[in-house]
């Protein structure tokens, strides 16, 4: 419960800081994109900047993520050999018993 009220609060602050830094830059912002020259708003730049930033964040940490739970799997698969070949050297007669 607490820590629904403060992602709540959370969101709430950043929505209120967004619609603050927007009123104070009301300005524009020249951005030429090699084939394309366009004059977005400066919160909205920044606005794009940061979505941009936090999907590639989330992709590069998808990636290592799926690393990380191919190598697990790999893992697991090793053990379970390494296992079935204990068990199967366990189940073999002694040969140095007299």
């Amino acid at each position: 419960m607490l820590k629904r009220i403060g992602i709540g609060l959370l969101v709430i602050s950043v929505f209120v800081l967004m619609i603050w830094f927007t009123s104070l830059n009301p300005g524009t912002i020249y951005l030429d994109l090699a084939f394309v020259t366009v004059e977005p708003a400066i919160p909205l730049a920044l606005s794009i900047c940061i979505v941009v930033g936090w999907f590639f964040g989330i992709a590069s940490a998808a990636t290592y993520i799926l690393r990380l739970l191919a190598e697990r799997r790999s893992l697991r698969h090793s053990l379970r050999n390494a296992e079935t070949e204990v068990k199967s050297l366990r189940n073999l007669p002694m040969s140095d018993a007299d």
